[in-house]
This record gives structure tokens, sequence and C-alpha cells, in this order.
């Protein structure tokens, strides 16, 4: 649990610590993923947390490829595009197409 998100979350919290189960504040998960990532498994070097769409869609921005164009060439809406863009970022927990940028050359997505 986060102070700075104590607020919000903590009824949730003390429920699901009560039902015996375990509760992890967003960031925390993201935080822990990236670290996973970022550490790598040698025997699983496939190993990605991305569904195949969001892979084609981070490969499109990693392209610089605006959101209309991504939705144009994927025959899907912006709105999706977006959503696309938004669980990319939370699930690698970034924050800009900087990183996923970076994050896509470093996987092989792309040249640099």
């Amino acid at each position: 649990m986060l102070k700075s998100e104590a607020d919000q979350d903590i009824v949730e919290a003390c429920r699901r610590t009560m039902r015996g189960q375990s509760f992890l504040h967003p960031s925390a998960v993201a935080t822990l993923v990236r670290d996973y990532i970022a550490r790598g498994r040698p025997d699983d070097e496939q190993f990605d947390i991305l569904t195949p769409r969001e892979l084609q869609v981070l490969k499109l921005i990693a392209e610089a490829h605006t959101s209309k164009e991504i939705a144009t060439l994927l025959f899907i809406s912006v709105k999706t595009v977006e959503r696309h863009r938004q669980n990319i970022l939370d699930k690698l927990g970034m924050r800009d197409r900087v990183e996923l940028t970076r994050y896509a050359i470093r996987r092989g997505l792309i040249q640099p």
C-alpha cells in the first residue's frame, strides 16, 4: 500500500486481508512486472506480458504512427488503439511513447 494512495484503497486492502487475500497497489504490480521483465528469463526468451495485438500496436507506436494511422492499419477504432496503448503502458509500468519505443527496440520489435 502506498501512503499517497492509502485513502483510496485502504478499505479494499482491509477487506481482502480479512478474507485471507493479498492486496498490491497497481503501481507496485507495475514495478514488479517491470523488474521481472528487466531481469528476463534465460529459459524463455519469448516471455512477454503483452498480447499479440498489443505487440502490434506497440510496434506501430514505436514506428511513430499516430493513433489514427494505427487504427486504419489494424482496422480498429482510434479509441481501441488508445485503450491498447494505455493497457501496454500499465502492464509495463511506463509513462509515455519514448519509454515504449525504447522497450520495443530492446525487445527487437523495431530497429533503432
